[in-house]
């Protein structure tokens, strides 16, 4: 297992080479010139010359590319001009905004798709199979923006359910004190629980907005690989031995069939962390994605590419878990690593 880690850690390098050069090529033929946008529409041409150089815009792009990859070497990302701080910092502040609400909305899907999705498979043709379709058809056809937006005219402006869609925390609450910057675990760990209880508040509507985006390819994976499992042999020589439906279905059938599931969450989690763009700005969720967008906005090239450069890291990340999930539920994949 240590080996096979090993080599998929050197197969990483190229495909972060690539995410580098791409971004940086494709940040430089957007339309838009973050000399002129920051010099403001009275700036005279001397004005936007001046701000071009000293943000090096006057090089060429290979000079531009090496100094980018130098200012990497030493983990400078450069500045965020819209803020005037430096971006892996403006990162590091974020970021845990945007995990706690994508795992929040991850593992509420987990737990909504994954027993619906067995249901399914198990009372196939029943009541439930047809509320499988219709809430995985809901899914994959509501965009998440128009979702969150829906949710917000319900369960706010309508019903009053939910609160305000003002960020991580409501108007009256203050931050926990920084530990991990997950501010469910920060509130607990400071045993803060009304914190604790404003942020589950400001959650519900988000989480809920890209838990239904994900449930959709997770239920009907769910379904269609334990429908598969559930038609082999095995399966009929463990209930022709009188074992009881409940360890038949969740001790062999679920086991088997958790592979491909684990590969779904693994996608469902990179389609995650796009949409959580989409979110964020819904619910003025201080997240990265937010950030990003509003770099993009201003043309600001460092934080763009920063943002990708994070998201590659961590979707690369989560590619080499989810190898290891597969030695860890099935031994046959560790025997042929």
């Amino acid at each position: 297992m240590l080996r096979a880690t090993l080599k998929r850690l050197v197969t990483i390098v190229p495909t972060l080479i690539g995410v580098v050069v791409v971004t940086f090529l494709l940040t430089r033929v957007l339309p838009g010139d973050p000399a002129a946008y920051f010099a403001g529409p009275t700036a005279d041409a001397a004005s936007i010359e001046q701000i071009r150089k000293s943000l090096g815009l006057d090089q060429s792009l290979p000079q531009q590319f090496l100094r980018y990859l130098g200012d990497l070497a030493r983990g400078d990302l450069g500045n965020a001009l819209s803020t005037g701080q430096p971006v892996l910092k403006e990162i590091a502040s974020r970021l845990p905004a945007s995990a706690e609400l994508t795992l929040s909305a991850l593992a509420l899907s987990i737990l909504i798709a994954v027993p619906l999705g067995i249901l399914a498979a198990v009372k196939e043709g029943s009541w439930i199979d047809h509320l499988c379709r219709v809430v995985t058809t809901a899914g994959v056809s509501l965009p998440v923006f128009f979702t969150g937006v829906l949710f917000v005219c319900i369960f706010y402006y309508r019903l009053g359910w939910a609160p305000a869609p003002v960020g991580r925390l409501d108007l009256y609450s203050v931050a926990p004190p920084h530990v991990t910057g997950f501010f469910l675990i920060d509130s607990l760990l400071a045993g803060d629980f009304d914190t604790f209880r404003a942020t589950v508040a400001q959650l519900i509507l988000p989480a809920s907005t890209m838990a239904l985006f994900a449930l959709a390819p997770i239920a009907r994976m769910t379904r269609a690989s334990m429908l598969s499992v559930l038609s082999s042999e095995f399966i009929r020589t463990a209930r022709a031995s009188g074992l009881n439906s409940r360890t038949v279905i969740l001790r062999y059938a679920f086991r088997n069939a958790m592979l491909p599931v684990v590969t779904t969450l693994g996608m469902v989690f990179s389609f995650l962390l796009g949409a959580n763009v989409l979110v964020e700005k819904v619910f003025a969720w201080p997240g990265i994605g937010s950030f990003a967008v509003e770099a993009l906005i201003q043309s600001d090239y460092a934080p763009v590419q920063g943002f990708v450069l994070a998201m590659a890291l961590l979707y690369v990340a989560l590619n080499l878990m989810i190898d290891l999930a597969y030695g860890v539920i099935d031994p046959r994949v560790r025997l042929e690593a």
